[in-house]
C-alpha cells in the first residue's frame, strides 16, 4: 500500500486506514469476535493507521483496539477526545484534557497517544489561545504525541491549520462533499498539516449497495439521525438528502472501473485529491476491510471519472450541502 506522511507529525501511514467508529456503537451491534477480526483483516491488507474516539461506545472502540495492538507496535492509532461532555466552549480545560486523554490511555492501554484529536467541539474552541496552550502542554507532559482536530466546517479547519502545533485536520471529503477542495487541502498542504478524510462513503450511500427499499436498525445513525436529532446530520450520509444521494450514485457508477467497487471508486477519488494524507472507511466485517483496503491498489481514476463527479456534484448536492458546512 502506499504510504504518505503526516509532515508536522513525523509519521507515515499507508493511504487507507481503518475508522473504528463502527467497532463501537451507532451502526448496529459489532461482537467483540467480529471487532478483532475486522481490525487483523485491515492490518494484515496493509492498513497502519486506524482512527478511534472516547465516545465510539463510551471507551468500548478503544478497548477493543487496546487489545489488537498489544503486539503491533508499528500501528498509529489516533482517538478523540471532547463529546463526552456538554458542548460548551468553557470544557475544553487543561483539567478535562487531563482526564479525557487519561482515560483514553488506560482504553487503549499506552502510555503515550499517537494522535488525539478535537472531536467537532463548538466553533469558538478553535480560536480560542488557551485551548491550543493546552494541547501543547499535554504534548509537553508525553500523554499525547501530537495533536489535531475534527471539524465539521470548512472555516474551522481553516484555523485549526494557522496554529503551529496542529499536526492534522479530520474532515468530511467524499464525492458528495467537495467544499474542502478548495480551501482546506491547499492550506494544509503548504503548512505540512495531515489531512485525515472521514465519511469517505458518506455513510455507505457510496457503496453502491443502497436503494429506496433499504432499512437501517433502530440502533443505527442512519436511521436515528437522517434530519439531525441525534448529532450534527453532516454525519449521516454527508448531510445528503437519501434519494438524491441514490441518485448521485447511479449516475457514477458507469465510471467505475471494470473489476473495482463502487465504494473503491469512491475511496480512490479521494486518495486522487492533492493533499490527502489517508482515508479512514469503516468496517464491521473482514470483507469490508479488506474490499477497502484495496482500493490503494487502483489506479489513479481517469479525467472523464473526475468530470463525472463534479457534475453530479454541481448538479444534485451542491444546492444541498455547499454552504452548509
Amino acid at each position: 500500500m502506499e504510504n504518505r506522511s503526516f509532515g508536522r507529525m513525523g509519521r507515515t501511514v499507508g493511504v487507507i486506514g481503518l475508522g473504528a467508529w463502527q467497532l463501537g456503537a451507532d451502526w448496529g451491534s459489532v461482537s467483540e469476535e467480529d471487532a478483532h477480526a475486522t481490525l487483523a483483516a485491515a492490518v494484515d491488507s496493509g492498513v497502519t493507521f486506524i482512527d478511534t474516539a472516547d465516545v465510539y461506545g463510551d471507551g468500548r472502540s478503544e478497548q477493543v483496539i487496546g487489545q489488537f495492538i498489544k503486539d503491533r507496535p508499528h500501528l498509529t492509532v489516533a482517538t478523540k477526545m471532547g463529546r463526552r461532555v456538554p458542548q460548551e466552549p468553557g470544557n475544553y480545560t487543561l483539567d478535562n484534557f487531563r482526564a479525557w486523554t487519561d482515560r483514553s490511555r488506560t482504553n487503549l492501554g499506552v502510555e503515550t497517544l499517537d494522535l488525539v484529536q478535537l472531536h467537532c467541539p463548538p466553533t469558538p474552541v478553535f480560536s480560542t489561545e488557551a485551548v491550543y496552550d493546552a494541547l501543547d502542554t499535554l504534548v509537553q507532559e508525553k500523554r499525547i504525541a501530537a495533536y489535531g482536530v475534527s471539524v465539521e466546517k470548512v472555516d474551522e479547519a481553516l484555523a485549526a491549520i494557522a496554529r503551529p502545533g496542529t499536526a492534522s485536520v479530520q474532515i468530511i471529503l467524499n464525492a458528495l462533499r467537495l467544499k474542502p477542495l478548495e480551501q482546506v487541502l491547499p492550506a494544509a498542504a503548504a503548512a505540512g498539516v495531515g489531512i485525515i478524510a472521514r465519511v469517505p462513503l458518506a455513510s455507505g450511500l457510496l457503496s453502491g449497495r443502497y436503494d429506496e427499499h433499504t432499512t437501517f436498525g433502530a440502533d443505527d445513525h442512519r436511521n436515528y439521525n437522517r434530519h439531525g436529532e441525534a448529532f450534527d446530520v453532516g454525519e449521516t450520509f454527508s448531510g445528503v438528502d437519501f434519494e438524491t444521494g441514490l441518485e448521485a450514485v447511479r449516475r457514477l457508477k458507469p465510471h467505475v472501473p471494470a473489476g473495482a467497487t463502487m465504494a473503491q471508486f469512491a475511496l480512490r477519488w479521494i486518495l486522487d485529491q492533492s493533499g490527502v494524507t489517508v482515508v479512514i472507511p469503516g468496517a464491521r466485517n473482514p470483507e469490508q476491510a479488506q474490499g477497502n483496503a484495496s482500493a490503494a491498489a487502483l489506479a489513479p481514476l481517469d479525467a472523464e471519472a473526475h468530470a463525472a463527479v463534479r457534475s453530479v456534484y454541481d448538479e444534485l448536492i451542491r444546492p444541498q450541502v455547499h454552504d452548509r458546512w
